[in-house]
């Protein structure tokens, strides 16, 4: 995959809005443990940057994925895995089903406003006993009259302190685990309050992502139109894959940037830091260890671009992407905790950038499905492991 002028121009511009409008402030919203998120999407909205693969008639640029590719690598420059998180829900979690899928209303209703930065979306498909296992989600909605009424938990739900709607993936029947859910449009507030029947049970404290927002969230008979469906009913868990694909490709594009940033800082710190008579970086062993983790982030960056082209080519990448997710996860751990240890004592301490990464690194080998839940597909797709009949 080779980025072109139009690629870079949306790089370069990108990256402009980071240095002024969110690096200045990253230490600031990290100790608040929470970014105003609305601001912040505004001013990427105001830029195009919201909606790059999304439909023109809704405000979006109608452009294929590798420019949303180009993006995920760009926001690896914000200081932070909070935000980048947080806006990578908005763009690559939460709307490329409402985007494919949804009808012409919900789409002027939720995904134009959330294109143009005016709404906050989340999506909500953990839940306190259903994280990487999908199929095991409890949230109900029944149905009463024209309407879904909507009861059950969502937990460890990016943006969702501020979000003004969640995309929710909930069961609609009592059918096979794998038939019975529908994606859902649910408005979480109006006019800044919460909606009747949701309620934050806690803001969620974490180890890393701290300017990103998480909650547990209840719903208890949360009432919607049955019109705010996505597609078919009993096809959610179906579209909540699909939505996996790219968010697992966003997931890989996304760390290629900031682990050679990780990189980057710490060879500068060690050209600079003496130790014995010599430098940190006179060491062979650490020359060597640096090396061999750039050509471990530029493997990534292949793996990564070759999934995007299979993509826009209009394949599957359901394994490609599982690779670069599983891929990315290992090195959001490896590259951090290799380049703390060459900063010593200063590595060790809370406001450093590389200790930062470390903290924040250590979701990617979790969230957006766990390094197992990876090998598993992996297994499944390579023939040695038995594949789940789904008839039932």
């Amino acid at each position: 995959m080779q980025f072109t002028h139009e690629h870079r121009e949306i790089q370069k511009t990108l990256k402009r809005y980071i240095d002024e409008q969110i690096n200045p402030y990253v230490d600031e919203w990290e100790a608040a443990e929470m970014f105003p998120a609305h601001e912040v999407f505004k001013g990427l909205g105001r830029l195009g940057l919201l909606g790059l693969t999304k439909p023109e008639a809704y405000g979006g640029m109608g452009l294929d994925y590798s420019y949303s590719v180009a993006m995920a690598e760009t926001l690896g420059h914000i200081h932070c895995g909070g935000i980048p998180m947080a806006i990578g829900v908005q763009t690559d979690m939460c709307t490329p089903a409402l985007a494919r899928h949804g009808s012409d209303e919900l789409r002027a209703q939720f995904l134009a406003p959330a294109i143009a930065g005016d709404m906050v979306g989340c999506i909500g498909v953990s839940e306190p006993g259903a994280g990487s296992d999908v199929s095991a989600i409890r949230t109900y909605a029944r149905k009463d009259g024209d309407d879904y009424v909507i009861t059950g938990q969502k937990m460890w739900i990016t943006n969702s302190l501020q979000a003004d709607w969640m995309c929710m993936l909930a069961n609609t029947s009592d059918g096979p685990a794998h038939r019975n859910k529908s994606l859902i449009m649910v408005p979480l507030r109006e006019n800044g309050k919460p909606v009747k029947g949701f309620e934050v049970g806690q803001k969620i404290r974490k180890i890393g992502m701290n300017s990103s927002d998480t909650g547990l969230l209840f719903f208890d008979e949360v009432r919607v139109p049955q019109r705010y469906r996505i597609g078919e009913e009993g096809a959610g868990f179906l579209y909540q894959m699909q939505q996996f694909q790219e968010e697992r490709l966003w997931a890989a594009a996304s760390c290629i940037e900031s682990l050679n940033l990780c990189i980057q800082w710490t060879i500068d710190y060690a050209q600079g830091r003496e130790i014995f008579g010599a430098t940190i970086a006179d060491q062979q062993w650490v020359q060597f260890k640096l090396a061999e983790l750039k050509t471990e982030v530029e493997s990534l960056r292949a793996l990564t671009y070759l999934a995007c082209e299979h993509y826009v080519a209009g394949q599957d990448v359901t394994e490609w992407a599982t690779m670069a997710k599983l891929k990315a996860g290992r090195l959001n751990r490896l590259v951090p905790d290799t380049c703390l240890q060459f900063w010593g004592g200063m590595g060790y301490t809370w406001d450093n950038r590389v200790s930062r990464m470390f903290r924040d690194g250590r979701l990617a080998s979790i969230g957006g499905g766990a390094d197992e839940v990876m090998l598993g597909i992996l297994s499944k797709i390579m023939g040695i492991a038995q594949r789940p009949d789904h008839r039932a």
